[in-house]
């Protein structure tokens, strides 16, 4: 039973973020109006079950008169594209440091547990509000600084595996092969610490999500009129105690993408783990 629900937990992860995902990636073809197109006169139109609500928009319209359903698909992609950049940026960082450290030892170790200490001793939401506030918002801003602040976890799993694996026969191996530096590191080492980092980048991602829509939601995240989910949010709440659905949908939105992800990073943990103990 525990084994069947860990399974169900693993793939309805799975479709959520494959759902998600290809929403986003076919956002120009589905919605059915311009997100970024302003009509004053369909201002606060209700979901088209309401009373007083539209057939033509679904879930009705904001403060400006712009289609909700359209600027919600729209939201999709940019916490889509915010979360895979900032893992990518973010991997690279960690994994590179984490590895060299657990591989090499000595003083690189402690060059490495130094930078990772001090990453940590650093308040991240504070830290991205004053580079945001002093730089400007926009997505490449919130990319790279989500992405310079959200690797230390890549790093702290990178050295950690890369140690255990360091020791083992095949690593002796290749040593007694001849094989160089940059062979067994790319060739031996990675390939057998990548299920570890596979986990953490779905864990990263959530929480670049969750910090962009944060950062959007305090008006120093992605600008507007670019529809993210938390700048939607922000919108809406002003209008939240007379139109809650405004701020429900999107609200709505980021709860069942980051718990797909979440899903999806826990499944992926105990199917990988399984498979490289067997």
């Amino acid at each position: 039973m525990r084994l069947s629900l860990r399974r169900l937990a693993l793939w309805l992860g799975f479709a959520i973020v494959f759902g998600i995902a290809a929403v986003a990636i076919l956002a120009p073809w589905i919605t059915p109006h311009d997100p970024f197109l302003q009509n004053l006169e369909g201002r606060m139109i209700p979901p088209s079950w309401f009373e007083g609500g539209q057939p033509d928009h679904l879930l009705g319209t904001d403060q400006l008169g712009r289609d909700y359903f359209s600027r919600l698909i729209y939201g999709a992609r940019i916490s889509m594209l915010i979360g895979l950049l900032v893992v990518v940026c973010s991997g690279l960082i960690g994994t590179t440091l984490g590895v060299m450290g657990g591989f090499f030892g000595g003083r690189i170790d402690n060059i490495v547990m130094f930078i990772i200490t001090c990453r940590l001793s650093l308040p991240l939401i504070l830290v991205a509000l004053t580079v945001v506030a002093f730089v400007g918002s926009s997505l490449t801003v919130v990319v790279l600084t989500l992405g310079l602040l959200l690797w230390e976890r890549f790093a702290v799993v990178a050295r950690t595996t890369t140690m255990q694996v360091r020791t083992l026969d095949y690593i002796a191996a290749a040593w007694a092969a001849g094989s160089s530096r940059a062979h067994i590191l790319l060739r031996e080492v990675l390939p057998n610490i990548a299920h570890h980092l596979i986990v953490v980048a779905t864990l990263e991602m959530a929480l670049a999500i969750l910090l962009e829509a944060a950062l959007s939601f305090l008006g120093l995240g992605v600008p507007p009129p670019l529809p993210s989910w938390g700048l939607m949010i922000a919108e809406a709440k002003d209008y939240m105690y007379f139109s809650p659905w405004v701020i429900m949908v999107p609200g709505a939105a980021l709860f069942v993408l980051v718990l797909g992800i979440n899903l999806l990073g826990d499944g992926l943990r105990d199917r990988l783990g399984a498979a490289r103990d067997a």
